[in-house]
């Protein structure tokens, strides 16, 4: 691939390169040596299940490894025992090795549905920041100061609220930027989120008498809800393991403009093809729900196969469109004994908290057998296969407990 076309794929769903002109250069000597550029994406092991939001930044990964790249996939079992704020207001709580090791395998496990495994090179930091002598931090330390610390925003606000900021907090970035230095990388990817430790990257390599790393940041993908982004913790993921049912179900209702930003970041579809729906979309030549449905095949047959993404469409359109009742619904064993709609949801797991599961009913969202309930305080009592319906997609038929 030529370089303007190399450039067009790498260029495709960033928020930022710093900067283009020294990543042309590098992609030109490239060319010209004939070696591959060295593109490292840093990953703390702090969350096991990969969701849709986590692949913007694989996928990128996945262009460099096409463009005949060494992609090496940084698992921070070291630095994931320190913890980044990386936003947040307070110091995040540390991990535990075992804690570590445990979400580092699941992360390998995972982004062989989209990376090639025979060309990735996976590292973990603790190769070489276990060893490094207090010297060495201190020598690591001594190339950067406070005053630069305190640009990043975070550290900032928090200074200013007179909230505490530890040592430990600082050494982090440092840590990260000599990762960098290590790999010797040429290019670090990140979400834009992680923007002053890819910088702090570039910095450290100068100071130790290196090229400095080229950066490309990725953007947050928005979750379910359109407004925040995709977390699981916010409960608006689409995780990559689920059922073909249950993706299919929450890619169907994320709003039709968020749609095509799926597309972009999710997809391998091109952004021609892409553009040329979405004028046919505004013209009123394809209906919306339609470029929603091939989205939801695409990203399926991507975690999945195409015959899943064809029966979670089939099932789809059983439930949604015809009004019929799924066939694999869950069951869950209740007893019968007259308790609070609420409270049967909470123990189902159809809400993660009582106070969820309240509001989901006071905002029409819960129905026993196709009856809506929105007062919090209506009391049932089981009995054997009745259906509850949280939401659009989730159903259950009740079992009653057999008495010992």
């Amino acid at each position: 691939m030529d370089i303007d076309k190399s450039l067009e794929l790498i260029k495709r769903g960033t928020v930022e390169i710093i900067n283009e002109k020294q990543l042309l250069l590098k992609l030109e000597q490239s060319r010209k040596e004939k070696k591959p550029l060295v593109i490292k994406a840093g990953f703390d092991p702090t969350a096991p299940d990969i969701h849709l939001g986590h692949t913007v930044l694989l996928k990128k990964m996945r262009h460099f490894q096409d463009l005949g790249h060494t992609v090496i996939f940084l698992i921070g079992d070291y630095t994931g025992l320190i913890g980044d704020p990386s936003g947040v207001s307070k110091t995040r709580p540390r991990l535990t090795e075992e804690e570590v090791t445990e979400n580092a395998k699941t992360y390998e496990r995972q982004v062989s549905k989209i990376l090639d495994m025979k060309r990735l090179k996976v590292c973990f930091n603790s190769k070489w920041l276990r060893d490094m002598t207090g010297v060495k931090i201190a020598e690591l330390m001594s190339k950067y100061s406070v005053s630069q610390m305190l640009e990043r925003d975070d550290f900032s606000k928090r200074y200013k609220a007179h909230k505490p900021i530890n040592m430990l907090e600082f050494l982090y970035p440092l840590l990260q930027g000599y990762d960098s230095f290590a790999l010797k990388a040429d290019i670090e990817l990140g979400g834009n989120d992680q923007k002053f430790n890819l910088l702090v990257g570039r910095d450290i390599q100068s100071a130790y008498g290196q090229n400095p790393q080229v950066i490309i940041t990725t953007p947050l993908l928005e979750g379910t809800d359109g407004i925040l982004k995709m977390s699981k913790s916010y409960g608006n993921y689409i995780g990559i393991t689920e059922s073909p049912k249950e993706m299919f179900g929450k890619i169907m209702s994320i709003s039709d403009d968020l749609m095509w930003k799926y597309y972009e970041l999710l997809t391998d579809i091109s952004m021609d093809d892409i553009s040329m729906m979405k004028k046919d979309a505004v013209a009123g030549h394809l209906n919306p729900k339609d470029a929603k449905v091939r989205l939801a095949k695409e990203i399926i047959t991507i975690y999945h196969n195409s015959q899943d993404a064809r029966k979670a469409w089939e099932e789809f359109e059983n439930i949604f469109k015809k009004g019929n009742l799924p066939e694999d619904m869950p069951t869950y064993e209740a007893e019968e004994s007259e308790q609070f709609v609420w409270d049967l949801i909470k123990r189902a797991e159809l809400a993660a908290t009582s106070s969820q599961a309240r509001r989901l009913m006071e905002q029409g969202g819960v129905s026993v057998d196709g009856e809506r309930i929105k007062d919090v305080n209506t009391k049932i009592k089981p009995k054997e296969g009745m259906i509850v319906q949280v939401g659009k997609r989730r159903f259950l038929k009740v079992k009653i407990k057999q008495k010992k």
